[in-house]
């Protein structure tokens, strides 16, 4: 029987090269605030969790020490490794494993970082108690991740169409959800900011090569939302949309 670790490692080290190119992970404006955030941290060890085809660490290296860039597919680290190298980056070093279990002593960064990553998660609550383990007392952990907007009719229409797109969806949060797995892990909520992901629904299925049966399904369920999802999340003609995203700086006691 398949885990869920594996059907995400399945489902994500084939997409590599596709997350590398892909313009809503390489640019934004919550890049541009995790790279403020950071700015100020020239001697900062850095821990990006789920790291993906690494455009958090690409864009955080220049202002710290060093970034750890950790996932579970060993060819998004491989892509991480090779685009480091070309960058002339050379403070990324990549680690492959689960988010719940890390290779780390306690006390071992300043900061953890983490982008469009905690909704394949198997368990984020036992994800953030790893990291409020490996964080350094006074360090600080930066959350970047799509959320639910909370209300059930609005939260179904999020949830469906993501694992429709991607079978290895787990969840996308709400503010409320977060903010009590963070007190749950000791985390203290900072800062948090919001911002609208405008997504291209061509774009956005073929990235994940989602089966021409469930990119039919994701256009026929748009079609029967009410008025008040459509507007909520801006549905197109085309089944282009928009999600809420949101930056969550979190403090280490």
């Amino acid at each position: 029987m398949k885990t869920h670790h594996q059907s995400v490692y399945q489902q994500f080290d084939e997409q590599a090269a596709a997350y590398l190119t892909s313009q809503v992970h390489a640019q934004g404006e919550d890049l541009h605030a995790l790279q403020q955030l950071l700015q100020e941290n020239a001697e900062a060890t850095v821990l990006d969790l789920g790291c993906g085809a690494g455009h958090a660490s690409f864009s955080v290296a220049p202002f710290v020490d060093s970034v750890t860039a950790y996932d579970l597919s060993d060819s998004m680290l491989s892509v991480v490794a090779a685009t480091a190298q070309e960058r002339a980056l050379h403070n990324i070093k990549t680690c492959q494993g689960t988010v719940e279990s890390l290779p780390f002593e306690d006390n071992r960064f300043d900061i953890v970082i983490s982008r469009y990553s905690a909704h394949h998660w198997h368990d984020v609550g036992r994800a953030l108690r790893e990291v409020h383990r490996v964080l350094k007392q006074g360090g600080r952990a930066v959350f970047i991740d799509v959320v639910s907007p909370g209300h059930p009719l609005l939260d179904i229409y999020l949830q469906t169409v993501e694992v429709l797109r991607d079978t290895s969806h787990i969840r996308d949060y709400s503010v409320g959800e977060w903010t009590a797995m963070f007190n749950h892990a000791q985390l203290f909520l900072r800062t948090v900011k919001s911002f609208r992901l405008e997504l291209e629904f061509t774009s956005w299925v073929e990235r994940m090569r989602t089966p021409p049966p469930l990119v039919d399904a994701i256009r026929q369920y748009q079609m029967t939302l009410s008025d008040e999802a459509k507007n909520y999340f801006m549905v197109q003609e085309n089944g282009s949309f928009t999600s809420d995203v949101m930056l969550f700086e979190c403090l280490r006691p």
